[in-house]
């Protein structure tokens, strides 16, 4: 569990829009959260809303235009990553903010050996010399589960299985000892076996280098089996936040639980048909004025498509933005 104390991370009210020829496509919108010294928070929602975009957002990883982040606060080391120049940027992405992204394939550079790109943040953020960064290259793929790590420096991406390259990808992501490791669904284009894997190493490494983890992911299963606490996205989005216990035991907002039912039991104590979410996510062409997921809510009323509804305690740290929660009598957080 995450040690008590002052968030390493502070996000507040981030919105992040992106300009096209149809017109402002409103991606992120008042997302606020913090993360706490060791914990792992876990994103979860549907493709597009917005979980991705929002962590790309804090570090400054979206091609800027056609994105512009509008509005919101970044705390992190005493500073606001949205107001810092480009070099401070560079000097936190990478060295003190890890990021471990989707495919590994495309994000190792095929030309450059697993060495070379293993190094480059060692040398550039660390200032080691090419003989001290091969050795600490070398620690951190035997650190990941790489065998034969001094031979396998030389060796090119294109080298490696699936499963090897996204474990290189979490060595070059904690070469720098980063305080923040950011992994966005780094095991969803792997076999079950590798993903398996993958989830141990990493809870692994959380216990013996102690950072704070934000997992993103549209699989509320994997969340289960490593989050402390998990922030439910929709619409660009939070609509729901809780400890992963109280989340699974008492999800509040209609759309963590028809996610919760579209989850299948291993054991079959589930006999009728796994439930789905009719209907399609909401097109961003406008910031949200009402309740994003009222079309597709069945207890969606007339507050739902006239107001957006502001995030209500029901419980312990546990927030939901949910008018019909709040009509059965949910206390307003604040």
């Amino acid at each position: 569990m995450p040690d008590e104390g002052t968030a390493v991370l502070d996000v507040k009210d981030l919105t992040t829009v992106f300009q096209t020829r149809q017109g402002n496509v409103h991606a992120v919108n008042a997302v606020s959260f913090e993360l706490q010294p060791g914990e792992l928070l876990g994103v979860v929602g549907e493709s597009g809303s917005g979980k991705s975009v929002t962590m790309m957002s804090l570090i400054g990883l979206l091609p800027s235009p056609p994105a512009k982040v509008a509005a919101g606060h970044v705390r992190f080391a005493n500073s606001d990553l949205l107001k810092v120049s480009d070099e401070q940027l560079r000097s936190v992405r990478g060295a003190e903010i890890g990021f471990i992204f989707q495919d590994p394939m495309t994000s190792l550079n095929p030309v450059f050996t697993v060495g070379f790109q293993l190094m480059e943040p060692l040398r550039g953020h660390m200032g080691l010399t090419k003989a001290q960064a091969r050795a600490r290259a070398a620690e951190l793929l035997d650190l990941v589960g790489i065998s034969d790590a001094k031979r396998r420096l030389s060796d090119f991406p294109h080298q490696f299985s699936g499963g090897m390259r996204q474990r290189v990808m979490i060595a070059i992501a904690l070469a720098c000892d980063p305080k923040v490791l950011i992994a966005d669904e780094p095991t969803t284009a792997l076999d079950v076996t590798i993903q398996a894997q993958i989830l141990e190493l990493v809870k692994e490494l959380r216990h013996k280098l102690g950072m704070s983890i934000v997992w993103i992911t549209h699989d509320l299963g994997v969340i289960a089996g490593i989050a402390d606490r998990v922030m439910v996205m929709y619409g660009g989005q939070v609509v729901e936040q809780a400890p992963v216990r109280e989340l699974f035991a008492n999800p509040q907002h209609p759309y963590t639980k028809a996610l919760l039912e579209t989850i299948p039991s291993v054991r079959g104590a589930r006999p009728e048909k796994l439930q789905v979410i009719e209907g399609q996510p909401p097109i961003l062409y406008d910031f949200p004025r009402s309740c994003s997921f009222s079309d597709r809510c069945a207890h969606a009323f007339e507050s739902c498509r006239s107001q957006n509804p502001p995030a209500f305690a029901v419980g312990a740290d546990h927030t939901v933005s949910c008018h019909w929660n709040a009509e059965a009598g949910a206390p307003r957080n604040g």
